[in-house]
């Protein structure tokens, strides 16, 4: 991966800074980082309905976007869908560039939980650079961290690295707590991942500090389950691990952050495989599958699969059955563009003796990731137009065409 640095820049704002929310907005501004997503669902439902029966666009792109957010996190995807992109009609509709932004990072943040990473890629590009022509810093910043996170969860860290280091730097100078908390736990995952177990504890640590001193508690739940992860992995603590999750877990159920507990159901799942207990692994695992697949999330639904189909192993499962299964999560990882996951695939053959795995029936080209751009190099290659409409950069595939045109649906 790209060499990353802890940056310490000055900060411009007191160390008392606490964690917002900037994407509820308007009515709902009052809400809190660490709402409940039933409550934002239900506050931004009842002001989305009255800015409609008031024929308030803006305040309609506003409170459409929270309800997106929520209906998202909550694993709705289907009303998610529907959410963003009647929120970037309505944003469209009061010419409000900056709502328009928030849209599409919206559904471009969708579209990565997805597993739909070209379309992630595609939309969230597009709203950096709404962010920018708006001038909407945070849409902005929110924009080229989902470009950022998207490179990360790919494997891809030498082509997002500087742009975690550059996007914690602008946190930092701006003192928004979950921006920074954001940050450092992408910085630290990547570390993780190529064996830097020093420098990735220290970093999920300082995101955890962070985070409780800012009272941002989804990000704090992310940070332990990321020193969970590395004690496991580095120490064998199995103990501490699985009370490091059992603390975030009380989060998630606080919030109702499904993806989250999700995640951390996933990741004790590991903690217990790493610990050789695999029929506790297997259940958890099998757990996490489901709450994935409930929620269409290809990435944990396939991670899931994988750790399953370890302990499966593990317990006698016959290895025919094994070296199947691992051939098509492969072929999976490869589909969504997982590059990691694929080799943790590879690995999982030597681990397990399964022998060599079929041939790939399934091995696309997929999206390469951003580097840390100046703000020109979001610029869309096609000239823009006196309108608001958004120019997609040619050529359109045919999803980014159907994406219009139900954007551009009353």
């Amino acid at each position: 991966m790209a060499q990353t640095t802890r940056q310490n820049p000055t900060r411009t704002t007191h160390a008392g800074d606490k964690a917002f929310a900037p994407e509820y907005q308007g009515a709902l501004g009052s809400l809190s980082v660490n709402s409940s997503l039933s409550d934002v669902l239900t506050k931004g439902s009842r002001e989305l309905r009255a800015a409609e029966e008031a024929g308030e666009p803006k305040e309609m792109a506003r409170c459409g976007l929270a309800v997106a957010e929520a209906y998202r996190r909550l694993g709705n995807v289907t009303e998610a869908d529907r959410a963003w992109k009647a929120s970037y009609r309505a944003a469209r509709s009061a010419q409000d560039i900056g709502a328009m932004a928030w849209a599409m990072w919206s559904g471009g943040t969708l579209a990565r939980q997805r597993g739909a990473l070209p379309l992630a890629y595609r939309l969230l590009e597009r709203a950096a650079d709404l962010g920018e022509r708006g001038n909407d810093v945070l849409a902005r910043g929110y924009s080229l961290a989902g470009l950022a996170e998207t490179g990360r969860i790919q494997g891809d860290y030498e082509a997002v690295g500087a742009l975690h280091d550059q996007l914690l730097t602008e946190a930092r100078s701006r003192g928004e707590v979950r921006h920074t908390v954001w940050a450092l736990e992408g910085i630290a995952q990547m570390h993780r991942n190529t064996g830097s177990y020093d420098t990735a504890l220290e970093l999920f640590e300082e995101a955890a500090r962070t985070a409780a001193a800012g009272d941002d508690r989804r990000g704090r739940a992310w940070a332990l389950r990321g020193i969970a992860d590395v004690v496991s992995v580095r120490d064998g603590d199995t103990e501490r691990a699985l009370a490091l999750l059992t603390e975030a877990e009380l989060d998630c159920r606080r919030m109702h952050l499904s993806s989250a507990l999700a995640y951390n159901h996933k990741m004790r799942g590991n903690v217990l495989y790493r610990a050789g207990r695999y029929a506790e692994a297997r259940d958890t695992y099998t757990q996490a599958l489901a709450e994935f697949s409930a929620m269409d999330e290809q990435r944990g639904t396939a991670l899931s699969r994988l750790g399953l189909a370890k302990s499966l192993a593990r317990l006698g499962r016959p290895r025919s059955a094994t070296r199947a299964e691992l051939a098509d999560l492969r072929d999976t990882f490869t589909r969504i563009g997982l590059h990691h996951a694929r080799a943790m695939v590879e690995r999982a053959t030597t681990e397990l003796g399964t022998g060599p795995l079929p041939d790939a029936t399934d091995t696309p080209a997929t999206p390469t990731a951003p580097t840390a751009p100046e703000p020109a190099s979001l610029e869309p290659a096609a000239p823009e137009r006196a309108t608001l409409e958004p120019v997609s950069p040619e050529p359109v595939s045919p999803e980014q065409a159907a994406l219009e045109q139900a954007c551009a649906r009353p």
